[in-house]
């Protein structure tokens, strides 16, 4: 981000704006923006979790973009389409401009699955083939674990993805009724409990997933594409790293983006048209073409993608993976209401139950139960 506010000024010397970066979590970056709006100190934009711009949008702090949008003349041509300008729009209004998007992917080891006996360049599937071989990679004498799935990333971005991916959602009825107590649901459940029951899953957090991947004894990690350049660059020549889509999703399923997305906060109208300018540059051209090449998130720009960087993704084929998987992209859902990070925290709760085993043989009722805390809190 530095970097493109560098550039940024050095090509607007008239121009200065104030932006704040994410913090650790998602949640610290929207609070820290809610104190600073009491006070009137807010920068002129926010990088906020794809998942936080809802409660700046409701709460009346983030600006709404439509009117920006509006008075430009080539928007759809510089390749801000569809799905991409859907991430921030609620109540009828654009209040971000998503800047690094990310998907969830599946990261392998090669060599550790031709060991386990994997054949051929095509990799796993689904879930069936996937917890297979992450069964057979656990049981050689060279890997302490088959799979991780980074299941409490966000509290609940990884249960909301098997449950977009098999056409599920979160809620229905105007938001007012749970939704994900369906078929998608016990889906995603069952496939938890069978990392632990079938494929020996482990709690070990992810720091020591991270670290147990690049050091070659894990197998397989489910998690996030914006990880890919770390764990590049740590695996370094060990081994051969491959990526692949996310497991078994169907022909009208999802997967919910993650990533960050640029908030114009700024309410004086002069700043407004300074931060403008500079959310436009950060999120085409050259400035989306450096989100791309310095990270492993995918720019938020169809044109980019597709045109500017073509060259770039068939060099480095283990980012082409996201930007397959584009198509499928759906908004984050966050829960609406008073009580979204409540909720946030029941799911992250009932599928720790889960990875940890004490309830890993108890999916269904896990979900059920899960089902209707999250019903209780629901606004009405």
């Amino acid at each position: 981000m530095e970097r493109l506010k560098t550039e940024f000024e050095q090509a607007n010397p008239d121009i200065s704006i104030r932006y704040r970066a994410p913090y650790e979590s998602y949640e610290e970056g929207s609070q820290k923006v809610m104190r600073e709006s009491i006070i009137k100190r807010m920068p002129d934009i926010s990088l906020q979790g794809l998942n936080q711009v809802r409660s700046l949008a409701s709460r009346e702090i983030a600006v709404d973009l439509t009117a920006f949008i509006e008075s430009e003349t080539d928007f759809a041509a510089a390749g801000y389409r569809g799905p991409m300008l859907d991430l921030g729009r609620f109540n009828g209004g654009v209040y971000s401009l998503p800047y690094a998007v990310s998907l969830p992917i599946a990261y392998y080891n090669t060599e550790l699955m031709e060991k386990a006996g994997w054949q051929g360049d095509a990799l796993p599937g689904d879930w069936d083939e996937v917890l297979k071989v992450a069964s057979d990679i656990r049981a050689l004498p060279e890997a302490s674990n088959g799979l991780y799935y980074e299941w409490d990333i966000t509290g609940n971005w990884l249960f909301q993805a098997p449950v977009f991916a098999r056409g599920g959602q979160m809620t229905r009825n105007g938001e007012q009724e749970v939704a994900f107590n369906d078929d998608s649901g016990r889906f995603a459940l069952k496939t938890l409990s069978r990392m632990v029951t079938d494929a020996g899953m482990s709690n070990m957090g992810w720091q020591s997933a991270y670290a147990s991947f690049a050091a070659g004894n894990t197998g397989i990690l489910i998690t996030s594409v914006g990880s890919l350049q770390s764990l590049s660059d740590q695996i370094g020549d060990k081994f051969t790293l491959k990526t692949g889509p996310f497991p078994g999703v169907q022909p009208q399923g999802g997967l919910p983006a993650g990533g960050t997305a640029m908030v114009m906060l700024a309410r004086d109208a002069d700043k407004q048209q300074a931060a403008w300018r500079f959310m436009k540059f950060a999120t085409q051209g050259d400035g989306a073409i450096i989100v791309a090449e310095e990270t492993g998130y995918a720019p938020p720009n169809q044109k980019v993608n597709e045109e500017q960087l073509s060259d770039f993704y068939t060099r480095h084929p283990n980012r082409a993976v996201m930007v397959q998987q584009l198509p499928m992209m759906r908004p984050w859902y966050a829960f609406p209401g008073a009580n979204g990070l409540k909720i946030t925290d029941i799911i992250k709760n009932h599928m720790e139950s889960i990875v940890t085993g004490k309830r890993a043989g108890e999916s269904d009722a896990v979900l059920a139960e899960m089902a209707e805390e999250v019903q209780a809190l629901l606004p009405h």
